[in-house]
């Protein structure tokens, strides 16, 4: 059974918004992209053919979308920096200390994913953010699972490396704590 544009739209929404943000796309950007990132799915999905999964075929559409992005950024000679919005409200209420140190958490996290190379980041995020496996990963992004395995080890070596530099400059001692991108 083929899927419908709005199955897929719906199913796929945050999936898309998470993507393009993990590629660099700002908040105040991303409802744009991702609206634009739908339009390219709508317009290519009669040609869609199912021999890989409709995540994995998005995620490259994402890809080239976040690419896009960013280039046009350089011609209009902007500078691509997320600067945090108001959160959205959880579920849990928080104190506003707590709230305070997750949003720097995550600014920090965001910090050290935008400084792995995009093929690294790339892999990276698929495995450990969005569970892909490695086949998954090969055959969407069309490399080898042997150079998979080589660009996540790189990618985590490179993320441990900024986590315990900025731990280093918290003041906490080296391998008190293993890292969980691990």
């Amino acid at each position: 059974m083929e899927a419908t544009f709005e199955d897929v739209y719906r199913a796929h929404f945050r999936f898309v918004w998470q993507t393009l943000g993990r590629f660099g796309v700002r908040e105040a950007d991303l409802m744009d992209v991702t609206q634009n990132t739908f339009l390219v799915v709508h317009r290519k999905l009669p040609g869609f053919e199912s021999r890989g999964s409709l995540r994995t075929w998005l995620f490259a559409i994402c890809r080239g979308m976040a690419r896009d992005y960013k280039r046009s950024a350089r011609i209009r000679r902007e500078v691509v920096v997320d600067f945090q919005e108001d959160p959205l409200p959880s579920a849990q209420p928080e104190t506003q200390l707590e709230d305070m140190a997750n949003q720097a958490v995550l600014r920090s996290l965001d910090s050290i994913l935008e400084k792995l190379p995009e093929k690294l980041r790339a892999v990276f995020v698929l495995f450990v953010l969005d569970e892909m496996s490695g086949d998954e990963i090969a055959w969407l992004l069309q490399i080898p699972l042997g150079t998979v395995r080589s660009r996540l080890r790189l990618a985590r070596a490179r993320i441990n490396g900024e986590i315990a530099a900025f731990l280093a400059l918290l003041g906490h001692r080296p391998g008190v704590k293993r890292c969980l991108c691990n």
